[in-house]
């Protein structure tokens, strides 16, 4: 069973929803970030999102870009990316781990070669947002022969006929992207999850993350009250950016100041269920 599994099968267990936030690696620079990833799980998180920095990030909205050209000034790479996972599972060989980025970087390195290097780093999952199911033989038996899952997106305008294809070859979790157009835009009414999520329920026995526009505790727990995790992005960067000086350069606090939303969050996230 993949860590994946095994986390969100606890959390089932335990009776309650999963938070996971996200950060784009290398972002403000290699140290912050390093010291913000190896804080996250201690903060709440129980899965990690590791943003890959790329030139053209379609999905993202403009917090989420503007971390990414912060990073790649920083000497972002997918290869250093690789890196940083490496070094987070020396001390941590619990959290689940999955990268979330675009299919050039992967195809530049070699789908093969990454998968290997991906698994051997501790990598958990892959989320490629650009990799439509009709060409998800490029990547996905160099994930399957190194166990990583690739985890899927379904949107809104998904609709009945299309859905099964998408998850099909899916693992880990499902990732409902909850609006239409790009993240931390504006966020789902609990009615739009309400009816969208079960209707993902139906074909799969696959947890259910939802992200794009959970920015809140309050937010992060009304999702946990219909799917199994919320995934937190612009929010926590805002917060990051928040704490840079005009130059870009960290401020004294800001890794500190970032974990105390992550812990906000979990506690809303944790909260949940306790309330229902």
């Amino acid at each position: 069973m993949s860590r994946i599994a095994q986390r969100f099968a606890s959390l089932r267990r335990a009776g309650r929803g999963a938070l996971i936030p996200f950060l784009e690696a290398f972002d403000p620079d290699a140290a912050t970030s390093a010291m913000l990833f190896r804080g996250l799980p201690a903060a709440g998180a129980d899965l990690i999102e590791i943003g890959v920095p790329f030139t053209d990030p379609m999905a993202d909205g403009p917090i989420i870009q503007a971390a990414g050209r912060r990073a790649l000034r920083a000497g972002a790479t997918l290869r250093g990316t690789l890196g940083m996972v490496r070094d987070f599972r020396a001390a941590d060989r619990d959290t689940p781990v999955i990268l979330m980025g675009y299919l050039n970087p992967i195809l530049s390195y070699g789908p093969e070669p990454f998968a290997r290097d991906a698994a051997a780093a501790g990598v958990d999952g892959l989320i490629v947002v650009d990799l439509p199911a009709e060409e998800s033989d490029l990547l996905v038996p160099h994930a399957n022969a190194n166990g990583l899952d690739i985890i899927r997106l379904v949107a809104p305008t998904t609709d009945d006929a299309r859905l099964p294809k998408v998850l099909q070859g899916s693992s880990g979790f499902v990732y409902y992207v909850s609006i239409t157009g790009i993240t931390g835009t504006r966020s789902a009414s609990l009615s739009e999850l309400a009816a969208n999520v079960p209707r993902i329920r139906r074909l799969t026995d696959l947890p259910i993350a939802v992200g794009f526009g959970v920015k809140t505790p309050a937010q992060a727990a009304e999702v946990v009250s219909v799917a199994d995790a919320a995934v937190v992005a612009s929010s926590l960067i805002a917060t990051l950016a928040a704490a840079l000086d005009a130059g870009g350069r960290p401020l004294p606090g800001l890794v500190a100041r970032v974990l105390a939303d992550v812990r906000a969050l979990a506690e809303g996230v944790r909260g949940a269920r306790r309330a229902a």
